[in-house]
């Protein structure tokens, strides 16, 4: 009985160490981040029709640069208030800011706040702020949290980084939510998103704060370019890199964010109220997910991918253009590689692919990671072949 007494004590002590689980009866909520500084109609579009998964809309309202430079964003907002959707409206700060600037800033984010804070449920400050700069944030939400009505909640963007401070605790007690951030351009290894990784993050939040937080997920990929010490030299998350410019994709696999949502429906830990996704899909931002993939990632029913390869006819009788299609519903990584019929005897890659070094048959190779979105074609290569055959792609 002292032994049985004893392992209670233990198996009672390591539970109060650990956070706590729940099985999410219900799947969480999610909200949607609209980052695009432009409102085109492509962006109109998509948030209409993705009102009806989305519990509140997080909009970038204006943001302001290192040097302290503000633009802010032109919002259509009878298009937003057409979704009877909550807003919270989004200041970026650039974490490049000098630390000195940050006090005077809050003028100018209540200033921008002011004109719409009828329409908003609540304001979320978007700031990378350094570690060892989080007492000087602190300070700057109190005296914000004073400045605005009391109908508004306070929320912020929090990153894992700053678990490893002792200042986490005072930054997060007065808040209303917090934001975790689990995906960033850190190690190229991991891509933009390790769903392993995040899910020990988000458990050791859970465990550090005492506050309701939800969980900022990837649904976009970014090219980066870097320095010859290894250092970030650039990302462009919206567009495709300028031409000459070169870059490796970092990709959000949709697989990999899905199978970390299964993990928090089988048991998240205690205070995650909720999702944010960054950002909104539109079918004119080539770097994020279709909204079809996204819309199946969040239903939990993402399908088997179908790409298939071929060979169409072009001017001349024994030159083919070679093409992939994506006959499924969601987006699908490129193979990695497609084989050409033996009776072709000449080829070359294009659009992401490369002819290998290797004999017979001609193989094109995929030159990165990019995805092919749902019911999508692209052309990948040439070949000259005295007659057509299969295509084999090889995943």
């Amino acid at each position: 009985m002292r032994l049985l007494a004893a392992v209670l004590l233990c198996v009672i002590g390591l539970s109060g160490s650990m956070p706590q689980i729940r099985a999410t009866a219900a799947p969480l909520p999610h909200d949607a981040y609209v980052w695009q500084r432009a409102w085109t109609p492509s962006v109109v579009s998509s948030v209409s029709r993705s009102a009806d998964i989305v519990r509140a809309w997080r909009l970038l309202l204006a943001e302001a640069d290192a040097s302290g430079r503000w633009a802010a964003v032109n919002i259509p907002w009878p298009d937003v208030q057409a979704t009877q959707r909550p807003v919270i409206g989004v200041i970026r700060i650039d974490g490049r800011l000098d630390e000195a600037r940050i006090p005077a800033m809050l003028d100018q984010v209540v200033a921008r706040l002011e004109p719409v804070s009828a329409i908003l449920a609540g304001v979320e400050i978007d700031y990378d702020c350094p570690t060892s700069r989080l007492a000087t944030y602190t300070r700057f939400l109190a005296a914000l949290r004073s400045r605005l009505a009391p109908s508004l909640k306070l929320s912020i963007t929090a990153l894992p980084t700053w678990m490893t401070s002792n200042q986490l605790e005072p930054l997060t007690r007065d808040l209303d939510e917090i934001v975790l951030q689990v995906h960033a351009v850190d190690d190229p290894r991991r891509g933009l998103f390790d769903p392993d990784q995040a899910e020990r993050w988000v458990r050791d939040f859970g465990r550090r704060i005492h506050r309701p937080f939800r969980v900022a997920l990837p649904a976009y990929d970014v090219r980066v370019t870097w320095r010859s010490d290894g250092r970030l030299a650039s990302v462009e998350g919206e567009m495709p890199l300028r031409a000459g410019r070169g870059g490796e994709l970092l990709a959000a696999a949709p697989e990999a964010v899905a199978k970390f949502l299964h993990a928090m429906r089988l048991g998240a830990p205690e205070g995650l109220v909720g999702v944010a996704w960054f950002r909104l899909p539109t079918d004119a931002d080539s770097r994020a997910w279709s909204l079809q993939t996204w819309r199946a990632v969040i239903a939990g029913d993402l399908p088997p991918v179908r790409v298939s390869a071929g060979l169409v006819p072009a001017e001349r009788a024994d030159l083919w253009t070679v093409t992939l299609s994506n006959d499924g519903p969601v987006d699908a990584p490129l193979p990695r590689q497609v084989r050409l019929d033996p009776a072709c005897e000449m080829a070359d890659g294009a659009n992401g692919f490369k002819l290998a070094a290797t004999g017979r048959p001609l193989v094109l190779e995929a030159t990165g990671n990019d995805r092919l979105r749902a019911e999508r074609k692209r052309i990948i290569g040439w070949a000259r072949c005295s007659e057509p055959g299969r295509v084999d792609v090889v995943q």
